[in-house]
């Protein structure tokens, strides 16, 4: 079947219209486009093709019903993700051999403030339709567009045609015909109905390209400068206008909406935050320090934010706030990473939960093996030469992270760059590390994350935050003294006189890796912000034997993040000063130093500014807060904290009451626990047991023991019904990396419970790890669940193994055949049998029997 623009005298100039041939029309004016459509779709409706019209720009429509064209309504401005897979779902739905028009990609640059997009646009689109043999129409504006918009689009597609109209009369001049030669092809040519003749006259083919604006040359450098960097400039003149008293408060107010829009973020309560506390003047100070284009994402935007925050209700702000020099990659970069290395089709095959994890590999490969634009490089390279040597650190800051509705509290990777070595090798260093963070976007934990909480679909892309580490450097370490997690609601209360609303804060020496990652052999100090010196280990003994013993720091030398033991760090690094952060003790007559930031906490004002800041902030949130922060002290107690992250902490309010519960039988009580509670008081009845037998798993080798986890993972995910209660009962840790100290499930494998509760039976210096703040449980609280720490040593604690094991094993039944490794996985399932725990955090208080 013959191809045609449906103009005989065009095919004429062309040579003829190859299938797969993607047209691009270059015009000043969109109106000079519309006599070569209407040709267009009459010869597609008298052929009988399919002709589709993609709408998705304010301009006059192209296409309609009445042309014969199937017009499909696209709004980018809700994504560019959204807006391209609903594209390619109609370009693949619909076949081989159709015709298509699309609306200008000019508008669309400026709907997505972005000519990143565009290339990516046709990049994915061009060669789809060149595979398919389909015929497409494209329009582009040529003063809208810079360079490196429009330069990847004369490599991609098959034609490029300019367009003028001057004096009533049309002209046309190829500038690209692929697979196509004659000797007049490339001439201006003039319409004549149907037919297209050559302008032979210089003094004719002068005055009608007189007739157009000149804009210069594609590759001039004043060119070079991108609609979204335009518009930043547009708005530094904007702000002089109004100094001069030359502009409205009007114009400013759009103008300000539209960089905030473009830059800070897309969530309506971030927004509504940002226009309390980021002025225009500081949206450019953030656009000076972006690279690429595209928005900053959640971390960069809620760490702005709270700096805002604090500087304008913080007195003490200037004092004791350290300043942040940060930089921001925008997300466009990572989007057409990707599309550049050939991951956009496995992508987009994670937005459907049936093949969410397939071909992981294969896009972890591409990413960790793909390569970045020499622009985006020399830019890069640019920020390292600000930085010089000084240690910084690449966090993930996507578009969904840190906001209202999710966390992604470590689903995505933070790395640390020590930036040690020649320019080179620094430069390769930070490529590696944002090569890993793009990469954790396809790990199996962030995308189950994505999938529970029912956002696959969502426009999900990578923005990164680059700071620099904050401390000092001791001969070959660099570390901070202090870091830590802060939360404005206290969701462990282990004392009577701690009030949960003042909050809580969690501290580590050195680098703050140990503070939001779970280290199952080592310990953090838990601060209760209105009644610090209350410990939550109970008794002197405790205190000194559950102290941090192991420090992150950064190795200089080795160009790496390592751990070291503090007494180490002590001896050989002399410059240290430890006093303030540790106190002596003497054991076995040999006298050494454990962390316990006791003279920090009672000789300093920082845990009272800690929860100034922390009740500021969530005053100003209009909801809990938690934060991630650093801090430096000089020996006459002085003190600078940088804060590095702010973020809702998700509170849900109690629920249940105790009155719909039947009177628990002594004898069929499972567990009655004192102490050690975390997370939403509840009354509910318990669906599943899922209990690993302490003694049973306490005595396999480790391979079984990792074996049993996926046990426990699989009875977890059994015929997963909504609002179905499952309970996981185990010794030591859940969720550990060490075997010998717990069940080392990963957290996507026991994502559908509701309570978890730790018997602290694998290892004598087990406590329970109230480890507020570490990943791990804010995945947690986030999925609201419930922990509980347990000890049978505790007075009052009950665990009635004798009754557990009376109780019906389904495990059989649910995995026939499966391996039990000794019967170390009890599956009791309370169809018949009625269960019930009521658990209030509040008074520390569990109960969990049989009715």
């Amino acid at each position: 079947m013959k191809d045609s623009t449906g103009i005989p005298g065009l095919d004429k100039i062309l040579k003829g219209i190859i299938p797969g041939d993607n047209i691009v029309w270059q015009t000043d004016v969109l109106e000079h486009f519309l006599p070569y459509v209407k040709p267009y779709c009459a010869y597609a409706k008298s052929e009988n093709r399919k002709l589709i019209y993609f709408r998705f720009s304010g301009h006059t429509p192209f296409a309609s019903e009445a042309d014969g064209a199937q017009v499909h309504v696209l709004r980018p401005e809700e994504g560019f993700e959204k807006f391209i897979t609903q594209m390619h779902d109609v370009i693949g739905k619909t076949g081989d051999g159709a015709y298509y028009i699309f609306d200008s990609l000019s508008e669309l640059a400026v709907q997505n403030f972005s000519e990143s997009m565009i290339e990516n646009f046709f990049v994915l689109t061009c060669p789809r339709l060149l595979k398919m043999k389909c015929i497409a129409y494209f329009v582009v504006t040529s003063n809208l567009n810079s360079y490196h918009a429009t330069k990847p689009i004369t490599k991609t597609t098959q034609l490029i045609l300019d367009i003028y109209s001057r004096d009533g009369r049309d002209y046309i001049q190829p500038v690209k015909v692929d697979g196509r030669y004659s000797s007049d092809m490339f001439m201006l040519h003039e319409r004549a109905g149907d037919d297209f003749l050559p302008v032979m006259n210089s003094s004719d083919i002068a005055e009608i390209s007189a007739s157009e604006p000149w804009y210069g040359l594609q590759s001039a450098p004043y060119r070079a400068v991108g609609l979204w960097d335009r518009l930043f400039i547009e708005s530094e003149d904007v702000i002089e206008s109004c100094r001069r008293g030359e502009c409205s408060l009007d114009t400013v107010n759009a103008i300000y909406l539209r960089q905030l829009k473009q830059i800070f973020s897309t969530d309506e309560r971030m927004l509504e935050m940002a226009k309390k506390f980021i002025d225009l003047p500081e949206l450019i100070r953030i656009w000076k320090r972006t690279i690429g284009t595209g928005m900053i994402g959640g971390k960069s935007a809620g760490m702005l934010l709270a700096h805002a925050i604090l500087k304008k209700h913080f007195s003490e702000y200037a004092g004791i706030i350290e300043k942040h020099d940060s930089f921001y990659i925008g997300s466009d970069i990572f989007y057409s990473f990707l599309v550049r290395n050939g991951c956009w089709h496995i992508r987009q095959q994670q937005k459907d939960p049936a093949t969410v994890y397939e071909h992981l590999e294969e896009a972890k490969n591409l990413i960790l093996n793909g390569k970045f634009q020499e622009s985006e490089k020399q830019k890069f390279s640019d920020m390292l030469d600000y930085f010089g040597q000084a240690p910084i650190i690449v966090r993930s800051s996507s578009l969904l992270e840190d906001n209202f509705g999710n966390a992604f509290s470590g689903k995505y990777e933070s790395i640390f760059c020590v930036n040690n070595g020649t320019k080179e090798q620094r430069l390769e260093e930070f490529l590696k590390a944002v090569r890993v963070i793009y990469a954790s976007t396809m790990s199996e934990e962030a995308l189950a994350y994505r999938a529970r909480r029912n956002v696959l679909d969502m426009d999900e892309q990578m923005a990164l935050l680059v700071q620099r580490v904050s401390g000092t450097r001791y001969e070959n370490i660099f570390m901070p003294h202090l870091a830590g997690v802060g939360f404005s609601y206290n969701s462990y209360k282990w004392d009577e006189d701690i009030d949960p609303s003042s909050g809580l804060i969690r501290l580590v020496y050195g680098l703050g890796t140990r503070a939001v990652d779970r280290h199952d052999d080592d310990y953090t100090r838990i601060v209760a912000v209105n009644a610090p010196k209350k410990r939550p280990e109970g008794n002197q003994t405790d205190t000194v034997k559950f102290t941090q013993k192991r420090v992150d720091v950064l190795d200089i030398q080795k160009n790496e993040l390592k751990t070291e033991y503090f007494t180490d760090i002590i001896k050989e690094n002399p410059g240290v000063n430890p006093e303030m952060f540790s106190v002596e003790k003497e054991f076995n007559e040999t006298r050494y130093r454990i962390i316990n930031f006791d003279t920090v906490i009672s000789g300093t004002e920082f845990i009272k500014d800690m929860g100034k800041m922390l009740r500021i902030l969530r005053d100003n949130y209009g909801s809990q807060v938690d934060i991630e922060f650093t801090a430096n002290f000089t020996p006459d107690k002085k003190y600078r904290i940088n804060l590095l992250q702010c973020r809702p902490q998700h509170v849900r309010k109690e629920s249940g009451t105790s009155s719909m519960l039947p009177a628990a039988d002594e004898e069929r009580i499972i567990l009655k626990s004192k102490g050690g509670l975390v997370g939403q008081g509840r009354t509910i009845k318990v669906d599943r047991i899922i209990y690993v037998v302490p003694e049973i798993y306490g005595l396999l080798p480790e391979q079984e023991r990792y074996a049993v986890a996926r046990l426990v993972g699989r009875a977890a995910h059994f015929k997963e019904e909504a609002g179905k209660n499952i309970m996981l009962l185990g010794p030591g840790r859940w969720g550990t990396r060490m075997v010998q100290l717990g069940v080392p499930v990963v957290f996507s494998e026991i994502n559908t419970v509701s309570v978890i509760c730790e018997i602290g039976r694998m290892h004598e210096g087990l406590i329970p790890d109230l480890s507020m703040g570490t990943h791990f449980f804010n995945d947690l609280v986030e999925m609201n669940i419930l922990y509980i720490g347990f000890f049978a040593s505790s007075q009052g604690n009950i665990l009635n193994e004798k009754f557990l094991h009376s109780l019906p094993d389904s495990f059989a039944q649910i995995f026939p055949g499966e391996k039990n490794y000794g019967g170390a996985v009890r599956v009791i399932e309370s169809d018949d049998l009625k269960i019930y725990l009521q658990a209030d955090p509040v008074k520390q208080q569990c109960l969990v029997f049989a009715g």
